[in-house]
């Protein structure tokens, strides 16, 4: 196991490299940079002056001062230069300093987070607390009125872009057209700070309800539907027909025999669900219920051409993500001593 790791490990540096070039590249090619950006809103601004002053038309900004502009942001240099500059910061896990916010990207990314991280964290565990218990109750009741209407009922949530449920969800309970039960900005009230610590908790509770339903109610059909047909599966397999022939009681074959087996496709996937769950910033849900996350980020970021950010929270998700999935593959041998990566690394 430790030779696969190590070589998991190397093959990720081609990987970063791969994916880093490629978005690099293409950024070359896409106009309207942070460059023509700021020079046309510093025309726009010398218009507007010019106009108020009653003088006959505007002045462009020379080429000096558009050069400066260039040195500024560091376009001044050739493409290749700026590619190795930008590997070595990245190797030193300098994230580089947004054009936008004027902050580094790494405190950004950190500022951000407690809203992914609420969001994600939560979504997580409901989507699985619910979605594991309900998919072994179908599997167990297989054809049966609960299963069918168990299916419609998660895939019918599936089907169900969560942005529009917000909408609908907004208009009935949010001081909508009916209900004024739940609040609409934010994950805190505004006097949040002043609210003993059982009050903050119910506050922050009572903000998250809208807002987790919409993020978590597409995640449910998956790990229902994946859940209840690994365990159908297992429980079709010889070994349950040999354990019934011995007079084990079906909740002893289901929990001892068919669980640990069924479980392994889906325990192995907790890491990436996990992590995904919190870097998976939805642009449109953040945007209805004013919660300024990941996904705003990266929205405007790549709205401003806000390279520095594109590029670094893109390094740091990928790195994050390959992480993850190593870890996902070496639960395999936790959840089933059975499997041997040196055999399949031959």
């Amino acid at each position: 196991m430790l030779s696969y790791a190590l070589k998991r490990l190397l093959l990720m540096i081609p990987t970063l490299l791969g994916v880093l070039t490629v978005v690099f590249i293409i950024i070359q090619f896409v106009p309207g940079g942070p460059v023509d950006q700021l020079v046309a809103e510093m025309r726009a601004g010398a218009t507007g002056e010019g106009a108020r002053s009653g003088s006959a038309g505007r002045r462009d900004l020379d080429a000096k001062q558009i050069e400066e502009i260039k040195k500024l942001y560091g376009f001044d240099k050739p493409p290749l230069t700026r590619y190795f500059e930008m590997l070595g910061n990245f190797a030193r896990f300098d994230l580089g300093r947004s054009f936008m916010h004027n902050k580094d990207v790494w405190q950004l990314i950190k500022e951000k987070l407690p809203v992914s991280i609420s969001l994600g964290l939560w979504a997580f565990l409901l989507t699985y607390l619910i979605s594991i218990p309900l998919g072994v109750a179908k599997a167990v009741r297989e054809g049966s009125r609960f299963d069918t209407s168990t299916t419609l009922l998660v895939l019918t949530g599936f089907a169900l872009p969560g942005f529009a449920l917000g909408v609908m969800l907004i208009v009935l309970f949010a001081g909508g057209t009916f209900l004024d039960w739940f609040p609409l900005r934010g994950l805190t009230s505004d006097n949040w700070a002043t609210l003993s610590w059982p009050a903050r908790i119910g506050d922050y509770l009572w903000h998250l309800v809208l807002p987790l339903i919409c993020y978590a109610i597409g995640s449910f059909a998956v790990v229902t539907i994946l859940t209840k047909n690994t365990f159908v599966e297992e429980i079709r397999k010889q070994y349950v027909l040999v354990a019934r022939a011995k007079g084990l009681s079906e909740r002893r074959v289901l929990y001892k025999h068919v669980f640990r087996n069924a479980l392994i496709p889906i325990v192995t996937g907790f890491p990436a669900a996990f992590i995904a769950a919190f870097f998976a910033g939805s642009l449109l849900i953040e945007t209805l219920f004013s919660l300024d996350g990941l996904g705003l980020l990266g929205y405007e970021s790549i709205v401003r051409r806000d390279y520095p950010v594109v590029l670094g929270s893109l390094y740091f998700f990928t790195l994050l993500g390959l992480v993850v999935k190593l870890i996902g593959d070496l639960l395999y041998v936790v959840v089933d001593p059975r499997v041997q990566f040196g055999a399949v690394a031959k």
